[in-house]
């Protein structure tokens, strides 16, 4: 259990980065899409105000999930 755990973890890891690092300029519809998964809020928020600096989003939110374990990054 405990390596089906480990690699659940760095599987969302590696997602998280992926969307991360190919997040495109959001669209001119306002709907807030799902940018990131983050083990760690402050994370969460360093990426969320980088896209905010890189002109990638105007806003966004970190959302904790406690059915999943990680927080969810939306812009």
């Amino acid at each position: 259990m405990r390596k089906v755990r480990a690699v659940l973890a760095s599987a969302v890891m590696v997602l998280g980065v992926s969307l991360t690092i190919g997040t495109a300029p959001a669209h001119a519809d306002g709907a807030a899409k799902l940018s990131g998964v983050f083990t760690d809020l402050s994370e969460c928020e360093r990426i969320g105000t980088k896209g905010i600096t890189q002109n990638w989003w105007d806003h966004y939110s970190c959302v904790w999930e406690p059915r999943y374990g990680y927080y969810f990054l939306y812009a």
